[in-house]
């Protein structure tokens, strides 16, 4: 099966600014933001992307915008909404310091299936809308691209770490011990029998991620992705 990279945005003016953005528009990457996604391109050199795909907020878009400048063979993304933020209703917006205060918080850190936001989503409706919405396009790649082939999606941090805690079969009240940082690449291969986490929240060179033509095999018929030493 193809290998997913999966992009954290850069960091934004929000991040900076410690608040939760979600869904607000108009949230941009601050200056180092925009470093860290024209740094992404040569991060990338060498592997050969097939496939590229977005959440839909700004700051996603604005990450990938180097790296498809340099590849037009590309073109535009595709835009999936079921990559985008959380959707934290009522507390989007609000300072996280403030955040802290609420009684809820400690229900995100310490049991996530049970969080609720007031007016948004739970963290298990973010979890498998983001779960399907990876294995179907990497189902897609697949069969348009071939079982080698690299795709990237670029989207947000509690949605790489749920996509995280699944591939690691991880209880969705353990996915807060996952920590991406922005920009940071993490690498997931799915197979018949099981995913593999080929990287977390990587913010150095990717070269060696690139395909091999006869991967080594493992009693079961599951590729060694990541090598046997």
């Amino acid at each position: 099966m193809p290998t997913l990279l999966l992009v954290r945005h850069g960091r934004s003016t929000a991040n900076t600014a410690g608040v939760l953005a979600g869904w607000t528009p108009g949230v941009d990457l601050d200056d180092t933001g925009r470093e860290q996604a024209a740094g992404l391109v040569g991060r990338l050199s060498g592997l050969p992307v097939a496939h590229a795909v977005s959440s839909p907020l700004e700051r996603c878009r604005q990450t990938l915008a180097p790296l498809l400048a340099a590849r037009p063979e590309l073109g535009d993304p595709a835009v999936d909404e079921r990559l985008g933020e959380c959707r934290y209703g009522d507390w989007t917006g609000r300072p996280l310091r403030e955040l802290a205060q609420e009684p809820l918080w400690r229900t995100v850190q310490d049991h996530a299936s049970a969080a609720a936001f007031p007016g948004g989503e739970s963290l298990r409706d973010l979890s498998h809308r983001t779960v399907d919405a990876v294995r179907e396009w990497d189902a897609r790649v697949a069969a348009e691209h071939g079982e080698n082939a690299l795709w990237i999606a670029c989207t947000h941090g509690d949605v790489i770490k749920a996509v995280v805690a699944d591939a690691l079969g991880l209880h969705l009240d353990q996915f807060q011990r996952i920590s991406v940082e922005p920009c940071s690449v993490t690498a997931i291969r799915y197979t018949p029998h099981r995913p593999f986490l080929l990287r977390l929240g990587d913010t150095g060179g990717l070269g060696s991620l690139a395909p091999r033509e006869e991967p080594s095999q493992v009693p079961g018929g599951d590729a060694v992705v990541g090598g046997t030493s």
